[in-house]
């Protein structure tokens, strides 16, 4: 039987209770979207400037103590497919749901990708068609299996520009939603028309992208 003196200290050990099970679901975390962009378009730092992003968002999310990876592709000599930059897997998001148990589940129609496990680093739902803003368009510049795109700018000058009329990005949609003209892949779905963050938003997009722990 609980004391009444006792009654006092419950709703405290009720609330350490819920904080270290969210505090182990981040710790377990392996993927999330970005919650936030760079704000400059598709410049990103390059691909280091992107990985610091993941990185950083994810040590305030208590899950720092991963190697954290941005999905990306770069192109041109020396291109880097994002596919080989993530690890093996699997992956996990901030709820702990699996969203892919390895490279080629992820790149298949199997992977659990989607609006409502597609999540940020802090477990919160990202805002996709249908809601305002809308903010679908992940950053990718890859194909549909994950591979850098051979010709054509489709990653902002390997996520160096964030200037109109020198060059797009190639982007995925993670509530699968939107494209009714070709493909609508969590990875591939459309170029944006242009590279600052104006012409990102204006198709439905934030500057957003997928990070994925490597180890």
């Amino acid at each position: 039987m609980i004391k009444l003196a006792n009654l006092a200290v419950l709703p405290s050990i009720l609330l350490l209770s819920a904080s270290g099970s969210a505090e182990a679901q981040q710790s377990s975390m392996s993927f999330f979207i970005t919650s936030v962009g760079l704000g400059r378009g598709g410049d990103l730092g390059g691909l280091n400037g992107a990985d610091r992003h993941c990185q950083s968002l994810a040590q305030a999310a208590g899950a720092g103590g991963k190697t954290w990876r941005a999905y990306l592709s770069t192109q041109g000599p020396g291109a880097i497919s994002a596919k080989d930059r993530i690890g093996n897997g699997p992956w996990y998001n901030a709820k702990g749901v699996q969203i892919a148990a390895n490279v080629s589940d992820l790149h298949s129609d199997n992977n659990k990708i989607n609006k409502a496990t597609g999540l940020d680093e802090k477990g919160m739902t990202v805002k996709g068609r249908g809601d305002t803003p809308n903010q679908h368009d992940m950053l990718t510049g890859t194909q549909h299996d994950g591979t850098a795109i051979p010709n054509d700018d489709a990653t902002c000058s390997n996520w160096s520009s964030s200037t109109d009329g020198q060059g797009s990005a190639i982007v995925g949609h993670h509530d699968l939603i939107g494209n009714t003209q070709g493909p609508n892949f969590w990875n591939y779905s459309h170029k944006t028309p242009g590279c600052s963050l104006a012409n990102l938003q204006r198709v439905g997009g934030a500057g957003l992208f997928y990070c994925f722990a490597t180890n």
